[in-house]
Formats: C-alpha cells, structure tokens, sequence
C-alpha cells in the first residue's frame, strides 16, 4: 500500500509540474476547435407580418450567433439546401489571415457550394470583438442569410469597461420582393429600382402595416399581424443593472438611427476595436458596421420604454419604423404608455458627420499608423450608364466579377481569367465638378484588379458625388474584407490633396473595416497590404455592389498556401477541381 501512495504522489507531483510549465510558456488555456453544423434552405416566414420566402439557417433567421474566445478554430460545415441556388457566406471582419480561401466572397475567393452539396469553412478568429457572418452570393444577404460572431477575450483578461449583461442587435430593412425580383429590375434596360424597404426589423422582427397592402389577396395568412413572427422584440432589464448592447447593421439599403426612450447609450468598441468613450442618444450606423454601447437600466422601472430605428440620409416616409421594447423587470410584456420618440431629421447630415468624427482610438489601446504611405488610391463613387444600363462605378469604371475566382487565377496564373490591366489610381481631379451632372454619364465595365505590394502601406480617399439625379448625393458604407484600416479623417465637398492630408489624425484614429461616405463627402483611410490573398472592397449596399461599386485588391499571391480543392468547380477551376 505504501509502494503505491508513493506512486500516485510521484504522478500527481509530475502532473503538477507540467501544469507549472505551462503556465510559465503561455495562458496554459489551448484555444478550442468550435464545430457548427447549418443547413441553409428557404422557408416561409412572418419577420414583420407579410409572409415570403425567406433564407433559414438550421430555421432561423437571423442565424445563430456564433460564440467563441480569441485564437479559436471555427468549423462551419454548411449544407446547401436551397435546391436551385448556389450560395457562398462571408465571416464580416474576420480578417483570415493564413486561410484567405474561406473568406467566403463568392467570385473573389472561391467558387459558390453548389445546390445539395456541403462545405466546410474553417478559420481563426484571431481577434476579440463584435463581428458578422451573412451570404455572399448575388443579393441573399437582403432574403435573411445572416448573423452575428461574438469573440470573447481570453480566460483571465478583462476589457476597460464593465458591465452586468451582454446582449446582440442585428438591424435590418425588409423587402417583400424576392431578391431575385430586385435583381432582375436593376439589371433591365427598363430600369427598376428597389425602392425603400417595406419595413426595418429588430433582431428579426418588425410590423408592417397590413393594411396598406396594394395587392389583393384572398389569402388571409399572407400579411397577419397576430403572427408571433412579428411579435415586437423585447429586450427584459432588470433595474439598475448595466447592458452591453453589441449593435449590428445588415441593411440591404438603409443608413440608420437607433435610440432606447430615455437611456443614453455610451460607445464604446466599433468593428472589434475599443472607442474612446462618448454618449449618444441616437447611435448612426451603416451597413457592415457593429458598434458595442453600455446602456444602464436607470429610468423609472414601472413602466416599458421603446427601442426604435429609423432611416436617415434617404427619403423613406413609407417604410414602417423598426420598434423593440425596453422591458423592465418584472413588469408585464406591455407597450410603452408613450409614443415612440421622433427619428432624427432624415437630411440632417450634421450630426452623423459628428458622430463619424467621435470616434476615437481608446486611450491605452491605440495602434498607430505607419507614418507614410507607399500608395495613394482616390475612389471616385458615381452613378452612369453603361450600354443602357444604370450602373454604379469608381473612377468611371463598374465593376464586374469574372467567372473563375481572382485567388484561384492568381495563384494558379490562369492570366486569361481576367483583365490584367489595373483600374485606374484616380480621376480627373482638376476638371471634375462632384456637385453637378455630368454631361457624359457613360462608363465602362471592367474585372481589373488592384495589385499591391506586400507589406506596403497604402491610403485610400473615397469621394462621393452627384449622382445622375440633380442635387443628389448618397451615402455609402464601404467594407474592406481581410484587414482593418485605420480612419484618417472626413471631409466634405471635394478632397483637396495638398491641404486635407494636414488635417488627417495621426494621434488616436480608430480602426474599422467599415466605414460611410457622407453626401458630397470624402473619407480617408490607411492600411497595411500585409495579409496575402485577394480581397473585395466594396459598397456594402447589395444593390450598389450588385451595380458595380467595388474593386479587389491583390496582394503577397506568392505567399498564400496550397489552395483546398472544394474552393474551386467554376469557370476555369474546373479542371483544376479534385474533390
């Protein structure tokens, strides 16, 4: 008996030494391999009342919420079960750095899954933070392919705010066209333009007024607002406490406000980086972008107060507003006794170019920029005609994708894939008047890509302009994909290039990886091409994108690895296909 106690204490010393090692080479915590299973199919569904198709994933919509901690491995396995669709899901500001196959940009890094087959993405995430998924293919984002990553810190750090609860937000506009039928009007000769949503929703959720419905029907289930589908989204509080709100916009179109009744919100992360913090009452958020807000539950508890959205820059008097429900604990799930708050003036760019200015590096967690650029690209964003057709470009040329995906091309130098000419680096800056039409409104269509250097430092202005219509200028939220950028400065009117850059700011920019360009407006961004791969960088507006307002950046193709064989099936990757 002895003999063996003193065997069971040798192990446990040992066992007790190992720990001991590992804690002194690292965390001692190894990161963990988190597994998902999806399938992805159409299903019908009531999100504000009108029944229509919709995409579910696992039969929901939106889809889980993918949670993990930093330096996780994520394993989607995703079956396709739209039966005549193809499908691709992009991981928003994930930057997969080492795997860019799975960035998920369907003609810019893989070919689509195919109906009835499954595909498995697998990636890092390398960083904490708030984060998205959503579809990457055509325009099935707008049908309900979407949600929300959550990338907690590592066991044992903390982050430079607290707080008692941690809920998600996504926003979202509402179409009852299938995207398929918005598709097929914005690429007519007789052209057909979306138009404003029908309604915006609230995690899912949102009331469109039924009986305002233009087409008959006998079908008393096609707009039903007893659906709980459309039951309003209720967010329970108990008094006193304090919640971190991860706040999300998937817009297929809108730019938006978002206010609780009475609360003020405080900001404080942007994109997965940490915000100097500032108080808001209306929090502006554009397409692709996800903000974290610290709301205490410090009004009167005996009553429910209204979680609103509201679209701004645009004209929408017919969209139905987005409404939630501040509930308080243990009060019954009743509507507020008041009306909901008015929207902020839908014109009124003065305060969301204030806002985009407020957003400021968290002292103590400030990543400077490189202190200059080896490259300088000008986006000029505008609205034309091309054979008859209305399109969006940059620097007059709209962009199309190829039928062989740029990495796959690159990397196997399959040179007739696409056009090896770049796009151009600018526009006419002397001559061209940003604030009026142009009498020649034709553009050109073009797969050029952008080629970068590796590691080399490069700023990219984007300027916005009139569109075709007189006294008209939009606002576009532009995605990076495979890297955050820091943001250097808004402007408006026209970049001036000799006297904006002095007012660009080196002290404490934010990083994002997207970003609004105001009305008549520029914004001005830098980023390290230091992540190997081929990348989309785009207006998130799926029509605009679908229109042709986006480039790709190539960099550092030499350094990419063996490309997986289920990325490829299409265009010219079909010889190259060994499943």
């Amino acid at each position: 008996m002895v003999l063996l106690s003193e065997r069971i204490s040798r192990v446990i010393l040992l066992l007790s030494l190992l720990g001991t090692i590992a804690l002194l080479n690292g965390s001692g915590v190894e990161a963990r391999i988190r597994r998902y299973k999806w399938e992805v199919k159409y299903e019908y569904r009531s999100p504000d009342c009108f029944k229509k198709l919709v995409i579910t994933i696992n039969g929901r919509t939106p889809g889980p919420t993918i949670r993990a901690q930093q330096d996780d491995t994520i394993i989607v396995e995703l079956t396709n079960s739209l039966l005549t669709e193809n499908v691709a899901i992009h991981w928003h500001g994930i930057r997969q750095i080492g795997t860019p196959w799975f960035d998920g940009t369907e003609g810019v890094t893989q070919c689509p899954i195919l109906p009835g087959t499954t595909f498995k993405y697998q990636f890092v995430v390398d960083r904490p933070g708030t984060y998205l998924y959503h579809a990457h293919y055509g325009m099935q984002r707008a049908a309900g392919l979407y949600g929300s990553i959550i990338v907690a810190l590592p066991d044992g750090q903390s982050e430079p705010f607290t707080y008692d609860h941690d809920r998600n937000i996504i926003l979202n506009d509402w179409y009852h066209k299938s995207t398929y039928e918005q598709a097929a009007g914005l690429s007519s000769i007789n052209f057909k333009w979306v138009n404003e949503p029908q309604s915006l929703l609230i995690h899912g959720r949102g009331r469109f007024n039924c009986s305002s419905l233009t087409t008959p029907t006998l079908d008393t289930d096609v707009c039903n607002a007893t659906n709980p589908d459309c039951s309003p989204f209720r967010l329970i509080v108990v008094p006193g406490k304090t919640y971190r709100l991860r706040i999300s916009s998937l817009t297929s179109l809108s730019a938006l406000s978002f206010q609780i009744e009475g609360h003020n919100m405080t900001v404080v992360e942007a994109d997965g980086h940490y915000v100097e913090p500032f108080v808001v009452q209306n929090l502006f958020i554009y397409s692709g972008e996800t903000y974290s807000v610290l709301v205490k539950a410090d009004q009167a508890p005996t009553r429910n107060y209204w979680i609103t959205s509201n679209i701004v820059s645009r004209r929408a008097p017919n969209t139905s507003a987005g409404l939630g429900i501040f509930n308080y604990y243990p009060n019954q799930r009743r509507s507020p006794p008041t009306i909901p708050p008015a929207a902020p003036i839908w014109n009124n760019t003065r305060p969301r170019i204030a806002q985009s200015q407020a957003i400021k590096a968290r002292q103590g967690y400030i990543l400077h920029t490189p202190p200059l650029s080896d490259r300088v690209i000008v986006f000029l964003n505008t609205q034309n005609m091309m054979d008859g057709y209305v399109r969006w470009s940059v620097n007059n040329v709209s962009f199309t994708l190829p039928h062989t995906p740029y990495l796959i091309a690159l990397k196997e130098n399959l040179t007739h894939a696409f056009d090896q000419n770049p796009p151009p680096d600018g526009y006419d800056f002397v001559n061209y008047d940003i604030f009026k039409e142009q009498e020649n409104k034709n553009a050109t269509s073009r797969n050029g890509i952008y080629r970068l250097d590796l590691n080399s430092t490069v700023d990219i202005i984007l300027q916005n302009a009139n569109t075709k219509n007189p006294k008209e200028s939009e606002t576009h939220p532009w995605h990076l994909h495979g890297h955050d950028f820091w943001v250097l400065g808004y402007g408006e009117g026209k970049f001036d290039m000799f006297n904006d850059p002095n007012k660009y700011n080196f002290v404490n920019p934010i990083m994002k990886n997207t970003v609004p360009v105001h009305p008549y407006g520029w914004t001005a961004l830098r980023f390290k091409a230091d992540n190997p791969g081929a990348w989309a960088f785009h207006c998130h507006i799926e029509s605009h994108f679908f229109m042709g307002m986006g480039v790709v950046f190539a960099e550092g193709i030499e350094k990419v690895g063996k490309l997986p064989s289920s990325i490829m099936g299409c265009g010219e990757t079909q010889g190259l296909y060994r499943p």
